[in-house]
């Protein structure tokens, strides 16, 4: 059997599809390619498909991910543009490797977020910014199944800046050019509970009564293992394909150091 690891997008409107949609979509995608799919065992057999760590509904993204489990084997890159060209614009098949190391959801520890506040000065952005840092602790409330709960958001925040405008990530073309607009980079470790771009939107609320006129864009730019020493996000697919290159690497090498069996005396 076969693993392979993708990473797909949602961008423009498909920030909006849910992450049950995506699956329905990624399902039909699957059968129009014709991907040997590997399904599991019981009464109502389903595709193997293994999701890590969905963005919320709403929110776009760079930096999503999945593993497939194939009866037959196939080339990852031709895999991708086949799923690629059966899945609508937005979300886009943008990377894949053969899985030949375990633990890909044990290497999603940290995610890098851009939040768009249109009609929030800079400079208000920056103070903002600034009084976040500084606190000790963030005291958030988020609505849950349960009831309101409330907890630090301070500690999963490991980075938090204000950006000049022209460093977006986002088109020019999405955003308003009318009105003042802020850039936050945000890097947060993935604890529990859960800390997510609204509940730092809600920090800097409740620290610096920072309040965006209009719902912050919030695009995920990238998800992987969070390197202490540097502070950055790695990729996770990474020790997949240094795998393979060593495999490919060692295979030649092999070959070239067998022994030459011996002809007939």
């Amino acid at each position: 059997m076969q693993r392979i690891r993708l990473r797909y997008t949602k961008r423009g409107r498909l920030r909006f599809t849910s992450h049950r949609d995506f699956q329905r979509a990624f399902e039909r995608a699957l059968r129009r390619a014709d991907v040997p799919m590997a399904y599991s065992a019981g009464f109502t057999p389903h595709p193997k498909v293994s999701y890590a760590n969905a963005a919320p509904t709403g929110t776009g993204s760079e930096a999503e991910y999945l593993e497939i489990a194939l009866t037959q084997p196939r080339d990852p890159q031709r895999l991708r543009e086949l799923l690629d060209e059966s899945l609508p614009p937005g979300l886009d098949i943008v990377d894949a490797v053969e899985a030949r190391t375990s633990g890909l959801a044990d290497r999603l520890t940290a995610s890098v977020w851009e939040l768009r506040l249109d009609g929030v000065e800079p400079a208000d952005a920056a103070r903002a910014v600034a009084a976040f840092n500084a606190a000790e602790a963030v005291q958030v409330q988020r609505l849950t199944k349960n009831g309101m709960r409330t907890f630090d958001a301070r500690p999963a925040v490991a980075s938090l800046e204000s950006l000049d405008s022209t460093e977006t990530h986002s088109s020019p073309a999405d955003r308003p050019t009318d009105q003042p607009c802020a850039i936050l980079r945000l890097v947060v470790r993935h604890v529990t509970p859960a800390v997510r771009p609204d509940d730092v939107l809600s920090g800097l609320r409740a620290v610096a009564d920072l309040a965006p006129p209009v719902p912050a864009a919030v695009t995920r730019l990238a998800q992987g293992l969070f390197d202490e020493e540097t502070g950055t996000v790695t990729d996770p697919l990474a020790p997949d394909r240094e795998a393979a290159a060593a495999l490919s690497t060692a295979a030649p090498a092999a070959a070239a150091t067998a022994p030459t069996p011996e002809g007939p005396a």
